[in-house]
């Protein structure tokens, strides 16, 4: 499904005068339905493996391919064709403030010609899914941050997408909501969507068991079924 081909991103910085190399030579195929870590230290170019998948920025050189479209070829008009096939989970959640648990995740499928009753019922089904169906009419404020991750997670989930896209998750949670936030993915993977997770947590990597992808310095160290932490 998703297909990197001697990729290379360059940042120009301080109007071209620098230049920061985030991604460099990066090849690798990810199948439907494979659950793959991106492991990686901050800065290492796990979340531009991210960007270049959604078509938020496109290579410097080498293509990516999404459902054999490359997406070097894909216009700017047309990129929310693609990011409607992907859920998008963020370290800092992204909630709108102003809006309940509810609001905040029928907000993400105002873009889509669903009516209202069919938008309240797959709402409702999506928070349940997470565990929060207690909390439906809170705001962020008033809940924990585990729990404002799982709204992160349904809001994600809402439209049914191919990809999960986590970016660092569980960065901002203690232990106990990390393992929930997990087996929440690893539950969505099991139902048929792919998940790509990226992270540098050593416990989360080592307890999954999962294909693992190390990234160092925009480089890809090591690709491995069932990988370990390694840094």
């Amino acid at each position: 499904m998703i297909e990197f081909e001697n990729v290379s991103k360059v940042y120009y910085l301080d109007f071209a005068k620098e230049k920061k190399t985030a991604l460099k030579d990066a090849t690798f195929k990810i199948k439907d339905g494979e659950f793959v870590i991106l492991c990686g230290r901050s800065g290492a170019g796990k979340t531009t493996i991210l960007k270049l998948i959604s078509c938020e920025e496109k290579p410097t050189s080498g293509r990516v391919f999404f459902d054999k479209k490359d997406l070097t070829m894909v216009k700017k008009s047309d990129a929310h064709l693609i990011r409607e096939k992907i859920g998008f989970i963020f370290q800092d959640f992204k909630l709108l403030p102003y809006k309940t648990v509810l609001e905040n995740v029928a907000y993400a499928l105002e873009a889509f010609d669903y009516d209202e009753n069919k938008i309240n019922d797959e709402v409702r089904q999506v928070v349940e899914l997470v565990g929060l169906d207690k909390k439906m009419d809170c705001f962020p404020r008033e809940l924990s941050g585990g729990e404002q991750q799982r709204v992160s997670i349904a809001r994600a989930l809402i439209h049914r997408p191919e990809v999960i896209l986590a970016d660092e998750p569980t960065g901002n949670l203690d232990p106990y909501n990390t393992r929930d936030i997990i087996k929440i993915l690893l539950k969505i993977n099991e139902a048929g969507s792919t998940v790509i997770l990226s992270t540098h947590d050593k416990e989360v990597v080592n307890a999954l068991k999962k294909r693992v992808i190390t990234i160092d310095e925009g480089r890809i160290m090591r690709d491995e079924e069932e990988g370990v932490y390694f840094l």
